[in-house]
């Protein structure tokens, strides 16, 4: 019996490719949508549309709130004049979507000054959107609290529907404002709110993820751990936990990676069997891409206890990449080090070519590991990895420095060729 807003999930009518990620039986018990939360204050609304050029003239909306003798609120919009863009330390000319910007206008400072405008909206004269101190929204609620522990009766922890009057914290973009209820109908509710926000009609939508749902699946795993409790019975022993698939016989690749007697490395793939899969407390049948997918196996759990299996692969027998012991890629270095404030001369900070011999840390999915510079040539670079990695041609990676004692982020790369070790085949 499933249960309640949850659909059922059956393997007998299951269809691959009419599965989509926004599917009753999907959507209802996993998440197929990863949204990332901007919180930073800025003086600006974070969200850039167009380019934005030094002497334009500008507007921000709602701009001076303030309430007349009758008590209503009015808002006058401020307008001003850019002087200078900037992106961290760089100087602009003009700005475009996507990373945050620095704008520095002919305001008077006591309306910037300690975050007042953050939340308000800044653009082109005369092409914002309207204010609003009434909405109307269409909304949806969630099943149960997030991140709260039932205590006492089931019904703990669970959301109540809206009721007229009740008190409400609405976020618009970086806007945060109180808001009454005014009234509700099924799943539309009218709201007053405290502080007027400029904002538009329909406007804020998530774009619905392209999913593969008939490609071999694998997944990376970013957990590993063992569900037993000290002291359990033989018969009570479950097989390790992977976090982070979808399928019944499974393969585990780099596996168990040790040294020959000649000190080379090789390594073993784990094969094993899908007894169980989950999305947070929910049961499921089958899992999609999106979301993080518990895995129960057959495994040891010595194999998975303490994310002893993080940044190694899963994926169906046979169907893995190959696991790579040296790797050739293509980089492309940043002009200075992120985080990093100047200290000196101008150059401190700025990240110098990589070097023959020299050892960097090299991230690949959920992966950590040294690697050794063998040659470099332009922008391409010959790798030794510490440990084997199963990846294929054209995955990212992110290369690190030591730089003060901390691992400094200077550049990125692409695989292009590699140095592979040769797997025994599938026992079973």
């Amino acid at each position: 019996m499933a249960r309640r807003g949850l659909m059922e999930q059956g393997l007998s009518k299951l269809d691959v490719t009419k599965l989509h990620p926004l599917s009753p039986e999907v959507i209802s018990r996993q998440a197929t949508i990863n949204i990332g939360i901007d919180a930073t204050p800025l003086l600006i609304n974070s969200s850039l549309h167009g380019v934005m050029r030094v002497n334009q003239k500008i507007e921000v909306r709602p701009g001076i709130v303030m309430k007349d003798e009758n008590g209503n609120i009015k808002c006058t919009p401020i307008y001003s004049r850019i002087v200078s863009l900037c992106a961290e330390q760089n100087e602009l000319q003009f700005a475009v979507p996507g990373g945050l910007i620095g704008v520095g206008t002919t305001m008077d400072p006591t309306l910037t000054r300690a975050d007042r405008l953050a939340g308000q909206v800044l653009g082109e004269v005369g092409s914002l959107p309207d204010v609003y101190v009434e909405l109307e929204i269409n909304f949806f609620l969630l099943w149960r609290l997030l991140g709260v522990k039932k205590k006492g009766t089931e019904k703990a922890g669970k959301v109540s529907k809206l009721t007229k009057g009740e008190i409400l914290m609405l976020n618009i973009g970086s806007m945060s404002t109180g808001t009454r209820v005014l009234a509700v109908k099924n799943d539309l509710a009218k709201l007053q709110l405290t502080a007027p926000v400029c904002t538009s009609k329909g406007e804020k939508k998530i774009q619905i993820p392209k999913r593969n749902f008939t490609s071999p699946p694998n997944m990376i795993v970013i957990r590993s751990f063992d569900v037993n409790k000290p002291g359990s019975e033989v018969d009570e022993i479950r097989g390790g936990v992977a976090g982070g698939i979808i399928l019944r016989k499974i393969e585990v690749r780099p596996g168990i990676v040790m040294k020959d007697e000649n000190g080379n490395i090789k390594c073993t793939p784990i094969y094993s069997r899908i007894v169980s899969l989950c999305a947070e407390q929910n049961e499921l049948q089958f899992a999609v891409p999106g979301g993080l997918i518990g895995v129960g196996t057959t495994m040891d759990p010595t194999l998975t206890r303490a994310d002893r299996l993080a940044g190694q692969v899963l994926g169906e027998v046979g169907s893995l990449p190959d696991v790579y012991v040296e790797l050739e890629i293509n980089f492309f270095l940043l002009w200075r080090l992120l985080g990093v404030k100047k200290k000196g001369t101008e150059k401190a900070g700025k990240v110098s070519k990589l070097t023959k011999g020299e050892i960097l840390m090299l991230n690949i999915g959920s992966m950590s590991t040294g690697t050794r510079v063998l040659a470099v040539k332009n922008d391409l670079a010959k790798l030794q990895l510490t440990a084997p990695v199963c990846t294929s041609k054209g995955e990212k990676v992110a290369l690190s420095r030591r730089v003060e004692k901390h691992w400094r982020l200077i550049g990125w790369g692409q695989i292009q060729a590699g140095s592979t070790l040769e797997v025994p085949p599938c026992p079973l």
